[in-house]
């Protein structure tokens, strides 16, 4: 009774909490402390790799050194590159693809801190973390980012095959994974309270008689 109260009372809660999520990945997306970034030099592999922007918002690369992103977008970065790395050899190929750092909390088996393509889905990220267990509710996955709440419906064809870039996902967010309204391990709960209830009303009639 309590855990069906307590579901009762989370939905008005959360409909009040929400918000929404619109950065998207891609060219246009603007790195952020904590983002990870896949860096590729055609033929240069001394060049490529992965690189963090550190909490001041400076990526180190070698050679060019320190590179300030604050406000940079990713098409941006790629050109900085690119023209840096012209004063070493003749037309650098240069592609970055930007990784973020997503918490997958809630009703999953394994929750934790992954890096992970921005072109994943979030049930594919949710698959990442061991999937959802028995009680999670994948129809109504949470994205929390300082503090606000965006809620997409996950039944909806067309989001789930949305990744996460383009539904704003971004570094330092959370994935969170609700639990069910009413899951089965509820009902056997529900089965034993109600069990023991008409064990001791029909004790209570026995006495009384």
């Amino acid at each position: 009774m309590l855990l069906l109260a307590a579901g009762l009372l989370a939905g008005p809660v959360a409909a009040q909490e929400q918000g929404a999520v619109v950065t998207q990945a891609g060219g246009d997306y603007t790195l952020a402390p904590g983002d990870l970034v896949r860096i590729s030099v055609w033929g240069r592999e001394e060049y490529s790799g992965q690189f963090q922007v550190d909490e001041e918002g400076t990526l180190h690369y070698p050679v060019l050194g320190e590179i300030n992103t604050t406000d940079l977008t990713v098409r941006q970065l790629r050109d900085t590159l690119r023209t840096g790395l012209e004063e070493l050899f003749a037309n650098p190929f240069v592609t970055i693809t930007p990784l973020f750092r997503v918490a997958v909390l809630g009703q999953v088996n394994s929750p934790g801190l992954y890096t992970v393509d921005p072109t994943l889905s979030v049930l594919d990220l949710v698959a990442l973390a061991g999937g959802a267990r028995e009680a999670g509710n994948t129809g109504a996955i949470r994205v929390f980012r300082g503090g606000t709440l965006a809620e997409f419906d996950y039944e909806d064809e067309a989001i789930r095959g949305r990744s996460l870039g383009d539904i704003g996902v971004r570094s330092g967010d959370e994935i969170m994974v609700p639990r069910k309204f009413f899951a089965r391990q509820d009902w056997f709960i529900l089965l034993q309270f109600l069990t023991l209830a008409l064990t001791t009303a029909t004790f209570i009639v026995t006495v009384s008689r």
